[in-house]
């Protein structure tokens, strides 16, 4: 990289000009779209949706707001826009917010640039120092946000509270020329709402009555959840007014997408101490249970249910298997079904329950939603369970149905070893046919996950039923377990 200038003349003779980041991020989109290079790297799902109105919102130089739910990837958005930043920007050196070196904002600059002349020392800023972010917090102040007159400068410096040099900057002035997010922008009081239409609509700021002209720089990405604006507060309109765009982020619309997102996102896959293999219909599951909780009963799909559950339970169920091989000394594993229930303390975390949930308890409402999960996708790939057929119509499931009530105790315990849990589920031998016949396509190594799934799906569709025994789980002929409870 070439040596940067380091002072005011030297920074004139290289012909630096200076221009305001809205053209700083206009320009290199420009650049990024005319070159084919996506600005956006990392983030699936809203190639035709959000991403071309976030672009088109940067080409018009528009202030942002983001509205959608949790976990919709609103704040990781604004965090990619530092990419089309400059990498380095100038400033006048000890400047508190980032003066333009050939423009001037503060007092202070103004002054170093009287009496240093050309030989104004500058400093330079990289892009990745220019992103400011606040959580709108009901308790966040005007001090906080713009600033506020200081007492002790005042004095120090034997200056009246009406002198500009006695301000302590907020976060704001300090992100001059910066991209400045506000999360949850509703949460912010009304009053400080109304001071931010000031900085966008004139340009001036004012502390305790002291009005001070100054036009910062910058370019503000708001953030909010929809439910907001009725469950604690709302946008002021002159300030949703100055918003240039509003874009709708969403959740995933498809199962791949939601796939990558997980597989991308989640951590510490690389250090584990065994091999574990994932079927991809493990993978699939881990993705379902979150499209089933934003449709449930049980659950407030208005707070949204974010891409972090299915990204924290993925890693509980590799884990979960990880700890079954650290306990039984097995260097390498595969995902079990039974895994699944690993899971729970991922989801009971992460999704708001209505009243019905609360009732029913969110260990319930999570087995819930890995129930109705596996029967989706159960019926994506294996014939229609009928609770009642006609005499001449076959049941693709007698003969397993058959072998259940024949042998009327089946069990899986947690710690059985690899080749304790293969012989258990081998020894249904009707499962084998099934899987030839509905799912011929299963990859070898994930026949085991895709017996036990079948024998899950069923107990769901009330064909077997399945009970917790002390360290394990009993799979057992519906009929016989009626007579058992009879006797």
């Amino acid at each position: 990289m070439a040596k940067l200038p380091s002072t005011l003349g030297a920074l004139k003779k290289s012909g630096h000009k200076s221009k305001s980041i809205k053209e700083e991020l206009r320009q290199n989109l420009i650049n990024n779209l005319s070159d084919g290079v996506n600005s956006f790297e990392g983030i699936h799902g809203y190639d035709s949706t959000v991403i071309p109105q976030l672009e088109r919102a940067i080409l018009s130089k528009h202030n942002i707001n983001l509205l959608g739910l949790r976990g919709q990837a609103k704040t990781r958005l604004a965090r990619l826009m530092i990419g089309l930043l400059d990498e380095y920007m100038p400033v006048v050196e000890g400047s508190e917010i980032n003066d333009d070196p050939l423009s001037p904002l503060s007092t202070y600059a103004k002054e170093q640039i009287a009496i240093h002349g050309d030989k104004t020392p500058i400093a330079w800023v990289h892009r990745d120092d220019r992103f400011y972010e606040k959580l709108a917090t009901p308790d966040v102040t005007i001090s906080d946000l713009i600033g506020d007159i200081d007492p002790i400068k005042a004095a120090n410096l034997k200056l009246s509270y009406a002198d500009e040099r006695v301000i302590h900057f907020g976060m704001i002035p300090r992100a001059n020329r910066s991209i400045f997010v506000i999360n949850e922008l509703p949460d912010l009081q009304a009053r400080i709402q109304v001071a931010l239409f000031n900085i966008l609509e004139e340009g001036d700021i004012q502390i305790r009555g002291f009005k001070l002209r100054l036009p910062l720089d910058l370019q503000f990405v708001f953030t909010a959840n929809p439910e907001d604006y009725t469950n604690r507060g709302s946008i002021v309109t002159p300030l949703k007014d100055r918003i240039g765009s509003q874009i709708l982020t969403h959740y995933p619309k498809d199962l791949e997408t939601a796939k990558t997102i997980t597989s991308q996102e989640a951590t510490g896959q690389e250090d584990r101490k065994v091999k574990i293999h994932i079927p991809e219909l493990a993978k699939t599951l881990v993705e379902q249970i979150g499209f089933e909780a934003r449709t449930s009963e049980y659950v407030d799909v208005k707070s949204g249910i974010s891409a972090r559950m299915s990204i924290t339970a993925y890693e509980n169920l590799l884990s979960t298997a990880e700890h079954r091989c650290l306990m039984n000394g097995d260097k390498e594993t595969i995902v079990r079904f039974s895994d699944i229930v690993g899971m729970i303390p991922s989801i009971t975390g992460k999704v708001e329950l209505v009243y019905e949930g609360e009732q029913e308890g969110a260990n319930f409402v999570a087995e819930k939603l890995i129930g109705a999960a596996a029967k989706t996708l159960f019926l994506n790939q294996f014939p229609k369970i009928e609770k009642l057929k006609h005499e001449d119509e076959s049941d693709p499931y007698e003969t397993l149905l058959a072998w259940f009530f024949e042998e009327s105790n089946f069990e899986l315990y947690d710690d059985f070893t690899n080749k304790e849990y293969a012989d258990a589920l081998n020894k249904v031998s009707p499962l084998e046919d099934i899987i030839g016949q509905h799912a011929s396509n299963t990859e070898p190594q994930d026949v085991l996950f895709m017996k036990e799934f079948i024998l899950w799906a069923l107990v769901e569709f009330e064909k077997l039923d399945k009970n917790r025994i002390e360290n394990g789980l009993n799979f057992s002929d519906k009929y016989n377990a009626y007579l058992s409870g009879l006797n």
